[in-house]
Parts: structure tokens; C-alpha cells; sequence
């Protein structure tokens, strides 16, 4: 994996990381999990980014450089990993939103549950970084060079069974077609549309 798979607009990189594997070791240990599902946000022309409004220190690693790592806590519960993406200054991220546990499935449901099926250990964001351990510790990590977090190549996924869809939950720009995930996954989280949805100032 290097700097030019991810230096190119979110949701163009975002399909092709189905497949990839991020990998988070910590003290209790290390898991490793293939990504399912993503959702690309595109900086300042998105609606629905953390970037829309221009950079601000929480935001600041959006802009890059491409390959690092954004974290940020969703409703003050749940972190959410992004994976840095684009043109250094240009602001562009995609967020992982499912995976399936292929190294440390043990560590991974014991942070999770014990009664947590396999399928459903990584299944949604939030669940995502619980179950590798990712926390706002994480933030800003090179995935490139062997920090504590590492994106790196996995099992390619067939172009006939990416889907693509409206993104999940998010209230501006709900309808843009910036969701990927493999098609018939189990890992794949549920659609769902948020009650506060209204449709994109644009594209």
C-alpha cells in the first residue's frame, strides 16, 4: 500500500478499499479486520463532512496529507475511523463503516461481548473501532509507515459485487450515491435513513 492508491477524491478511493485490511495493535494485543463497507465525504463540497465549513483544529487531519488517520466521536458514544484521502490541503475522507475480524477475532469479542456473533463484531462504525481498539488516541496516525494503525492490502474484491447506495444516517446530502459495500456481506451494516434527512444543496 502506498501514498498514490489513496491520493485521488474520496469517492473514487472509497470502493477501493473494500478488500483492504486495517490493522490496530494495542497493549491487550493485535486485531486485524477486511473492510466491507465505506462512505466517502468530500471536504467543502459535501454537506454532510466535518469539512464543509473549512478546517478548524478537530478537522485539521482531513486536509492531509493522504493516509492518515481521522477519528472522531460520533454523539459523544462511539469513535468513527476515517481514512485520510486526496490532495494534500484539499480536504477528503472515507469512513469505514464495517469489516469483517480476519486476526484477533478473541480480542476483538471480548471488547465487544461474548455473546456477539462473528459477523456482527465490526458491523457498523462505532462497532468497527471498538472491536480494533481504535480511540481518539489514534487520530492523526500514519496507516503508511508502520505506526500502531496500518491499512494494507488484502483480498481484491470483484467490481461485480460492489454495491453503491445512498449514505447512512447523516441529515445533509443523505442522498448522494457515496456508500460502497460487497454485495451479500454479512458484515454489511443495515440501511437507514435519517429522520432529520433532507436532500443535498447540489450534486
Amino acid at each position: 500500500m502506498n501514498v498514490d492508491f489513496l491520493a485521488h477524491p474520496a469517492e473514487e478511493v472509497a470502493p477501493k478499499l473494500l478488500g483492504t485490511v486495517l490493522t490496530c495493535e494495542t497493549p491487550e494485543g493485535t486485531v486485524s479486520v477486511a473492510i466491507t463497507e465505506t462512505e466517502a465525504y468530500s471536504g467543502t463540497a459535501d454537506p454532510a463532512s466535518h469539512a464543509y465549513r473549512g478546517r478548524t483544529p478537530r478537522n485539521a487531519v482531513m486536509f492531509g496529507p493522504a493516509g492518515h488517520l481521522y477519528v472522531y466521536r460520533s454523539h459523544g458514544l462511539h469513535w468513527c475511523a476515517n481514512v485520510v484521502t486526496g490532495t494534500n490541503g484539499v480536504a477528503s475522507a472515507v469512513l469505514i463503516r464495517a469489516g469483517r475480524v480476519v486476526k484477533g477475532e478473541d480480542l476483538a469479542r471480548e471488547r465487544r461481548g461474548e455473546g456477539v456473533e462473528s459477523a456482527r463484531l465490526a458491523r457498523g462504525p462505532g462497532n468497527f473501532c471498538r472491536a480494533l481498539g481504535i480511540t481518539g488516541e489514534h487520530g492523526g496516525a500514519d496507516l503508511l509507515k508502520g505506526s500502531s494503525v496500518v491499512l494494507s492490502e488484502g483480498e481484491p474484491v470483484s467490481a461485480a459485487l460492489i454495491r453503491v447506495g445512498p449514505r447512512v444516517g447523516v441529515s445533509r446530502a443523505h442522498d448522494w450515491q457515496h456508500r460502497f459495500h460487497v454485495a451479500g456481506d454479512p458484515t454489511v451494516s443495515a440501511y437507514r435513513l435519517s429522520p432529520r434527512a433532507r436532500p443535498a444543496d447540489g450534486a
